[in-house]
């Protein structure tokens, strides 16, 4: 049972970080945009993409946590109670993105549209980088065991925090550089295509880099989790590299939609390989997952409702997806009469 519930857990991050991570991504591009008549194209497109499915993204997060917290509630104490400062951070964070990127779009004045932006685009920076910080302070262990705290700062600023910090950041500028490629394309917006593919080609390539000197960080401060990736996640860093480099070739080749599909494999390939790596610990080498498991009963309620959500929700995020790709959603700003 608890086996079961850890790869639903993981399941669930990796799906955020998929699709919650190209959300995040969005907005750091409508960070260096620039000011507001330079930056206006490209926040064009930013806006067409995301505004129909950002608040979905932030289910896959509330889910992560609700089976952390159900199914193993030691791990959610000790990770709530240490890592509490980024994870404050990050909440915050979410709060004023959401509604800094609803307030600009319904203000008129100029400098306050600015101003929320400026929020919102700051905002999609620091929650992503929280993000990492979070999960490198668990992968490398520095979260004890027992529901107690560990220290409140060295837990997530500390060298395998900083790398999964920026290399979230990182990450999802590239996802979402990527998105926003095929997005502009579907708004026949060749200038944007154009804009959007030379920035997920350096994102691409920074990527990369930051996964090579990130070798050699884990080497020294997160031992485990480095052992791991070189065993038994080896095959899934493997494929999240190959998966990287080929979506880089496709869009050189100006090859949208296997850029895309690549894109996503490589991210969620090096996602499973954390949780393959530092398995089978929740909190590496302090904890494991039949350690920190509650009792098969609440664990099999949570598998029972998972199901049940996957049967009936699930339907209703591939519905949404299906029409915002097909640009059958109004609010996005498709009108009726151009479909």
């Amino acid at each position: 049972m608890s086996t079961a519930a850890a790869i639903v857990l993981f399941v669930g991050i990796t799906a955020y970080a998929v699709f919650g991570g190209a959300d995040f991504g969005a907005g750091f591009w409508d960070l260096v945009a620039g000011g507001t008549r330079r930056g206006a194209a490209p926040r064009v497109v930013i806006d067409h993409s995301i505004a129909p499915v950002w608040e979905a993204n932030h289910v896959w997060l509330i889910f992560s946590f609700v089976v952390l917290w159900t199914c193993f509630p030691e791990a959610y104490a000790s990770i709530t109670l240490t890592l509490f400062v980024p994870l404050t951070i990050a909440a915050l964070g979410i709060v004023l993105r959401g509604s800094s990127f609803a307030f600009r779009k319904a203000v008129i004045r100029t400098d306050a549209q600015r101003t929320f932006g400026a929020i919102f685009a700051i905002s999609s920076v620091i929650v992503p980088y929280c993000m990492g910080a979070v999960v490198g302070g668990i992968a490398s262990g520095r979260v004890p065991a027992g529901g107690r705290a560990g220290d409140p700062w060295s837990s997530w600023v500390n060298p395998t925090s900083i790398l999964g910090g920026t290399l979230a950041v990182v990450v999802a500028a590239y996802l979402a550089s990527i998105y926003l490629v095929w997005d502009a394309a579907r708004l026949s917006d060749d200038h944007m295509v154009a804009y959007f593919r030379a920035r997920a080609i350096i994102a691409a390539v920074v990527a990369g880099v930051g996964a090579f000197v990130g070798i050699f960080v884990l080497k020294t401060d997160a031992e485990y989790l480095f052992d791991g990736l070189r065993s038994r996640g080896l095959p899934l860093v493997i494929l999240s590299a190959i998966a990287g480099v080929g979506s880089l070739v496709l869009l050189l080749r100006r090859s949208h939609t296997g850029a895309r599909l690549l894109a996503v494999a490589a991210v969620a390939s090096i996602v499973v390989a954390w949780g393959v790596a530092q398995w089978d610990y929740l909190l590496p080498e302090s904890l494991t997952i039949s350690q920190a498991a509650a009792p098969d009963g609440t664990i099999q309620a949570v598998l029972v409702a998972v199901v049940l959500a996957a049967l009936f929700v699930g339907p209703g995020f591939v519905l949404l997806f299906v029409l915002d790709q097909r640009g059958g959603l109004p609010e996005e700003g498709v009108e009726a009469s151009d479909r």
